[in-house]
């Protein structure tokens, strides 16, 4: 059986270079007359679409076409619909909620993705996660509300971080949905979602809003959506064929870590008690995330499916001469019942349920 460390470094990834973009989104918005939010949500997305684009035809003309398992049928449904809710509406509330709130305190509060992540996965989507695992999104969650609230009112910049909260519950809805094609080819994934939501946003931006766009921030935000949505969600969908939706939420619960340190050092927000009573709570749950470790017997059911993979101990399956060669590859194959123990996580190949005693 391959190791799920590789989910880790994806979900890792995923995290930084979104947790770098929230500044870098904050300072373009900024910038007197520069961009709206809602084209913002555009730019990024469509930076990011045309960014992948642009890498995809690369490795075709290079003679290195993708490996990857295609989309197919009811694939393009569920791509679909996590498209609305991540590459729509989820951005065009972020950075509403970015325009008059801290980048430091915005980049904190989007810890939230990763507890309505974890919890629609495990209430709707029935995947498994402990105690532990519960007990870190609730630390998570106290530490988004200690940057929310006081004496009982929500501070200033209260309806920015339920914009925010929103943007929050968006991309845990896209994070659940994208799951359910992980096995298929990430950057396809990860370009046509950004290539709807960018041209989408970007459209309703510039008819609605009748806004206007220089070049030069268009390019930058461009740049910044190529890097911090584009590449970090080709990471991401690496990461939840691994590790599941609940955990890669959890890794990529770094991210506004990595966001508020880019604050900080930028010199846009002070340290300010609040801000480290809030990291510190949120920095204990994302440890219970990380340090968790989950072996029981358990039993592959009969399935059939279609992504890359090597022949390890679940990948025992004859091959027709239309498959192709060498690893690791990608058909349609399928799994025979399996009982076995080892360590593992909630991956493409084990959606198995599991009993009260098992952790």
């Amino acid at each position: 059986m391959r190791s799920p460390r590789p989910g880790y470094v994806y979900a890792l990834a995923a995290a930084g270079l979104f947790g770098a973009s929230t500044p870098a989104a904050k300072w373009l918005l900024s910038a007197e007359g520069q961009l709206s939010p809602w084209l913002m949500a555009g730019i990024l997305y469509l930076g990011s679409g045309l960014g992948l684009g642009l890498m995809r035809m690369v490795s075709r003309l290079s003679g290195h076409p993708s490996e990857e398992a295609p989309l197919r049928g009811r694939d393009w449904a569920w791509l679909g619909a996590a498209t609305v809710f991540g590459g729509i509406l989820g951005p065009v509330l972020l950075l509403f909620g970015l325009a008059h709130m801290a980048a430091g305190s915005a980049s904190l509060l989007l810890n939230l993705e990763g507890v309505f992540t974890a919890g629609l996965a495990w209430f709707v989507f029935k995947e498994h996660f402990d105690r532990r695992i519960f007990l870190g999104m609730v630390l998570i969650l106290t530490g988004g509300a200690v940057l929310s609230w006081t004496g009982g009112n929500l501070r200033a910049g209260g309806g920015s971080s339920l914009l925010i909260a929103g943007a929050c519950l968006c991309w845990a809805l896209d994070n659940n949905l994208t799951r359910r094609v992980s096995g298929s080819d990430a950057l396809q994934i990860a370009m046509v979602k950004g290539l709807a939501a960018g041209v989408t946003n970007t459209l309703l931006a510039l008819s609605l809003c009748h806004v206007k766009a220089s070049f030069l921030p268009c390019v930058a935000g461009g740049l910044i959506g190529f890097l911090g949505y584009g590449l970090s969600l080709m990471c991401f969908v690496l990461a939840l064929r691994y590790i599941g939706t609940a955990r890669t939420g959890a890794y990529f619960s770094l991210a506004p870590f990595v966001g508020a340190l880019i604050a900080l050092g930028m010199g846009s927000e002070p340290l300010t008690l609040r801000l480290i009573a809030s990291g510190g709570l949120m920095a204990v749950g994302v440890w219970l995330h990380l340090t968790e470790h989950h072996e029981h017997e358990h039993l592959h059911e009969a399935l059939a499916h279609e992504h890359l993979h090597w022949h390890d101990e679940h990948h025992q399956h004859p091959h027709d001469p239309s498959d192709p060669p060498g690893e690791p590859h990608s058909h349609r194959h399928g799994h025979e019942p399996l009982l076995h123990s080892h360590p593992h996580f909630p991956d493409l190949h084990h959606t198995h349920a599991h009993g009260r005693l098992e952790s």
